[in-house]
C-alpha cells in the first residue's frame, strides 16, 4: 500500500473489515441477487482521449479471448506464453495507431508477427523505457526510425504471419519486459474497453477540465433563416462584457451567448417585446423568467428588462439544460431555449462567426435518467477491491488531466477505482453522474450513504454543472476518499455541510455491474 496517514488507519481497518453500515444493507438484499453481475450499460457518444495514452484502434473493437499469459497456440496446437493481447476492430479491419507518442523503433516483418511495428515511448510518470508492438499487420504506413504522435496510424488490422484470421496483436514491453497490456493501459488511464475515441484535442489556449477534454461547439447545420440574409452585426463592448461576465459564471463559451443575442435582439438593437410576449435583451417569456431569472448585476434583483440579468439568466437557462452533454447537449439546450431547428443553426452560424470555442463537457453522452433502484448493490468483495485500491492512492499528487499511476484528478481517480473490478465509467464527474442514472445506478439519500459511494457536486464548472466526484469512505463520520485538489492531492477528506453549501449535491451507489459479467453458480 501507498502513504496512509496512521490517525485514519482504524478508519481504513473498518471499512475494509466490512463495517456493520455495509452488513446491514447487503443483508436487505436476496443472496442470488447480491452474487449477480449484471452488464454494464454503455453511454452513447465517443470517449474522448485523456493524458498521453489511448488505445491503439480509433474505432470501435472487441477485445478477443486470448490475453497475456499461457494460451493454447492456434496453428502449433500446443501451450505457449503468449505476450500480448488480441483485439478485433469493429465492423471489419481497421487502421491501428500508436498509443502514445513515440520512435518507431522497427517496422517490417518479424517470424510469427507478420507485418509488425514497434514504438519506443518513455513514460512521463516513470520515466521508464516502454515499447509497444503491433503485430499482424496487413499493411504499415510507418518506417523505422519515424516520430509519431499518439493516435498517428501505423498501419492496417491483418492476419499476416502466425494468425488464424483478422486482428491486431498488441504488446507492452516495459524495461525490456512483456506484461499485461490489459492492466497497464488501464493504469495508464486508457482502458482497453472496446469503446470508440474521440480525436479531437481543444486548440492551444482553450479551456480544458478533467482529463483536458472539452468540445468544440458543433456546426452550424441546416436549415437556418435569420442568419441566410441578417450578418452578424458588431456587438457594443457593453454587451459583450455582459455576455464574457455571464459565460465566466457558467463557465460556456461566451459566443454561444453573443449568438442567442444576435439572433434575438441583434445586441440590443430591437429590444422590444415580440408578439408572443418575450422580453429583454435575451427575449425570455415571463413564465420562463420565474425560473430561469438570475440576478445579474448584484442589485439583489431578477428584473427581466436588464441586460445583466438577461445575459446571466441566458447562461443559467443553457447550463440547466445539459449544454455541456456533448455536441448534442448544445444543441439540445439551444432547441429548448426556442424550439426550432433553423433557431438552433442560427445561433450556432451567428457563434462560429463570433470565434466560436470550447465547451467544458465530456463527448460521452448519456441518455436522461432517474438510475435503476432495483440494482443490487456492489458485493462486499468487490466493494473491498475498490476501497483498498483508492486508500493506497493516498498521498498521491493532483493534476487536473493526470491519469495516474501517481497523479490523478477527481474523476480519474473515481474511474481507476471501480477499473480494478472491471467496471468502466466515463471520465469526468458529471459524466460519470449520467452514466449512473442511464441505469448503472441509483441515488441515494445521504443519510443511507454507505463506503464506496459516489459523491457529486459543483465546482469550478459553475452552479448548474457537476464539477467534482469522490468516494464515501467511512458515512458514520462523513469522510471521503478523494483526488480533492492542488494542495492536499489525493486524501481523505469531509462531505459534512456541502449538502447545504452547494447547489448541486447527489450521492449514488454503482450496482453489482460489470463489462464482462458473470452469472452466479447454480
Amino acid at each position: 500500500m501507498k502513504k496512509i496517514a496512521l490517525t485514519l488507519i482504524p478508519v481504513l481497518v473498518l471499512v475494509l473489515g466490512l463495517p456493520l453500515a455495509i452488513a446491514l444493507i447487503v443483508m436487505t438484499v436476496s443472496a442470488p441477487a447480491a452474487a449477480e453481475q449484471l452488464r454494464t450499460i454503455a453511454c452513447g457518444g465517443l470517449t474522448p482521449v485523456t493524458g498521453a495514452w489511448r488505445p491503439p484502434f480509433a474505432q470501435a473493437y472487441t477485445v478477443g479471448r486470448r490475453g497475456f499469459g499461457q494460451e493454447f497456440h492456434p496453428i502449433y496446437h500446443e501451450w505457449r506464453m503468449h505476450t500480448g493481447q488480441d483485439l478485433v476492430s469493429q465492423p471489419g479491419p481497421g487502421p491501428v495507431v500508436a498509443i502514445g507518442a513515440g520512435r518507431v523503433a522497427f517496422a517490417g516483418t518479424k517470424g510469427g508477427y507478420g507485418n509488425v511495428v514497434d514504438v519506443q515511448h518513455i513514460d512521463d510518470a516513470t520515466g521508464q523505457a516502454v515499447l509497444s508492438r503491433y503485430a499482424h499487420l496487413a499493411s504499415l504506413t510507418v518506417r523505422t526510425g519515424a516520430q509519431v504522435t499518439g493516435g498517428q496510424q501505423l498501419g492496417v488490422e491483418g492476419s499476416t504471419g502466425a494468425s488464424t484470421g483478422n486482428h491486431l496483436h498488441l504488446e507492452i514491453h516495459v524495461g525490456g519486459t512483456p506484461v499485461d497490456p490489459v492492466a497497464w493501459m488501464l493504469a495508464h488511464g486508457a482502458p482497453l474497453n472496446g469503446q470508440a475515441v474521440a480525436s479531437w484535442t481543444p486548440p492551444p489556449g482553450e479551456p480544458v477540465q478533467e482529463g483536458g477534454l472539452g468540445f468544440p461547439l458543433p456546426p452550424a447545420g441546416t436549415p437556418r433563416q435569420a442568419s441566410l440574409t441578417n450578418p452578424p452585426q458588431p456587438i457594443p463592448a457593453d454587451i459583450k462584457g455582459l455576455y464574457v461576465a455571464a459565460a465566466d459564471r457558467y463557465k460556456i463559451p461566451w459566443t454561444l451567448l453573443a449568438g442567442i443575442g444576435m439572433e434575438e435582439t441583434a445586441h440590443g438593437r430591437n429590444n422590444t417585446i415580440s408578439s408572443a410576449g418575450a422580453q429583454g435583451l435575451m427575449q425570455f417569456m415571463p413564465a420562463t423568467w420565474a425560473t430561469m431569472g438570475v440576478d445579474g448585476d448584484g442589485d439583489g434583483r431578477a428584473v427581466i428588462t436588464n441586460d445583466a440579468d438577461s445575459a446571466m439568466s441566458a447562461a443559467n437557462y443553457l447550463t440547466k439544460s445539459g449544454v455541456a452533454n456533448g455536441p448534442a447537449g448544445v444543441r439540445a439546450a439551444l432547441f429548448a431555449y426556442n424550439h426550432a431547428d433553423w433557431y438552433v443553426n442560427d445561433v450556432l452560424y451567428y457563434a462560429a462567426a463570433y470565434g466560436g470555442g470550447t465547451v467544458l463537457g465530456s463527448t460521452t453522452e448519456c441518455d436522461p435518467g432517474q438510475g435503476s433502484p432495483n440494482l443490487p448493490p456492489l458485493t462486499n468483495d468487490r466493494l473491498r477491491v475498490v476501497l483498498t485500491w483508492a486508500a493506497s492512492q493516498v498521498g498521491d499528487r493532483y493534476i487536473m488531466g493526470a491519469n495516474g499511476p501517481d497523479a490523478w484528478d477527481c474523476s480519474s481517480f473515481t474511474q481507476a477505482a471501480y477499473a480494478q473490478i472491471g467496471v468502466t465509467t466515463p471520465r469526468t464527474a458529471g459524466a460519470q453522474r449520467d452514466w449512473l442514472a442511464a441505469g448503472n445506478g441509483f441515488r441515494v439519500d445521504p443519510q443511507q450513504a454507505r463506503p464506496g459511494d459516489l459523491i457529486f457536486y459543483d465546482s469550478y464548472l459553475g452552479p448548474n454543472t457537476i464539477g467534482h466526484v469522490a468516494i464515501v469512505f467511512d458515512p458514520s463520520k462523513q469522510s471521503t476518499v478523494e483526488a480533492m485538489n492542488s494542495e492536499r492531492g489525493v486524501t481523505y477528506g469531509s462531505y459534512a455541510g456541502k449538502a447545504a453549501t452547494k447547489t448541486i449535491f447527489q450521492i449514488w451507489r454503482v450496482g453489482n455491474i460489470s463489462d464482462q459479467p458473470t452469472r452466479p453458480a447454480v
